[in-house]
């Protein structure tokens, strides 16, 4: 029999619609009491926290993570239900965690407990089969929605409200749920794992636009700030302005993190004209790969978390 621990944290799969239509709250979470009726596979549920997803703070994953670690030997599996609007962070940091070598899913809904066609029962079963499948282990952390195995490295929430919201750009899902089975695609790269028992550090993210001057960049002190990330034009490029002003954060001891506003490619250093990623690159920008700018700030906090530094923290960032 295979067990399989279910973490709830609240979000949409737990919330209902008042008479209003208002999504909100409630006193019980619904998904914690649903009962999954799989064969050979036993689920026991624990409420962890119940926050809307806009609530969750790098300690509440942290403290995920400390309670599988802790679970990990009672289970075979994971499963977390989340707030879509964050979920992916959550899974992210996971992902980067020193977790033991089981499956780890993360799930959530669109539609809350009471609305015509409320995905959350379903993408909940859905998860704990992925959880329960031997094929799912050493995978990393995976988000299950809407049929699909995305890597939390590379999914993303693409669309406020539909359900087929979370897609991965670039590389596609891992894999995918049958009715009777799980067929993965593929597997997503290793990565390097930390152990931490803190996390803390003020790290913005700014993203750039057409025109831009060192506008909110001239009100950053580097001294204020832990890191920074910035959210640049095409393949990694800025405004001249904005690159001066990047310059002197820098020169500082500023960790200063690029990546693409584009929905899909890679940020790297091609162009080299005043404000282009060959500059920035040459000032000490760090180019991050395949990450969107709320995952390239966690990648940073953590690094910084882990005490890396100087040629450490830029081997680990543009990894």
């Amino acid at each position: 029999m295979t067990k399989i621990l279910a973490l709830h944290t609240g979000g949409t799969i737990s919330m209902h619609a008042d008479a209003d239509g208002h999504v909100v709250q409630g006193g019980q979470n619904p998904i914690a009491q649903n009962v999954a009726d799989l064969p050979h596979v036993t689920v026991d549920n624990q409420e962890i926290f119940n926050l809307p997803s806009p609530h969750i703070h790098p300690k509440h994953m942290l403290n995920l993570y400390e309670v599988i670690k802790e679970k990990a030997a009672y289970y075979d599996g994971f499963v977390i239900t989340h707030g879509t609007d964050t979920l992916e962070e959550t899974a992210y940091f996971l992902d980067t965690m020193a977790l033991p070598d089981l499956p780890v899913v993360i799930t959530g809904a669109m539609r809350s407990s009471n609305e015509i066609g409320s995905d959350g029962g379903y993408n909940f079963l859905t998860a704990l089969r992925v959880a329960a499948h031997p094929k799912s282990i050493g995978k990393g952390v995976l988000v299950v929605m809407n049929d699909e195995i995305h890597a939390a490295k590379y999914v993303t929430k693409t669309h406020t409200t539909n359900v087929s919201t979370f897609q991965t750009p670039t590389h596609g899902p891992l894999g995918i749920i049958m009715k009777h089975d799980i067929l993965y695609f593929k597997t997503a790269e290793p990565r390097e794992r930390f152990d931490l028992t803190q996390v803390s550090g003020l790290v913005p993210i700014i993203k750039a636009y057409a025109g831009m001057s060192d506008g909110i960049l001239s009100l950053i002190q580097a001294e204020d700030i832990d890191g920074l990330v910035i959210e640049a034009l095409g393949a990694g490029n800025l405004p001249p302005v904005a690159a001066d002003r990047i310059k002197e954060l820098i020169a500082k001891g500023l960790p200063v993190v690029l990546v693409s506003r584009c929905f899909n490619g890679i940020a790297e250093p091609v162009y080299g004209y005043e404000g282009g990623g060959v500059q920035l690159a040459d000032l000490g920008v760090m180019f991050v790969k395949e990450l969107n700018a709320p995952k390239a700030r966690l990648k940073l906090l953590i690094a910084l978390s882990a005490g890396l530094s100087g040629q450490e923290l830029k081997r680990y960032i543009e990894d």
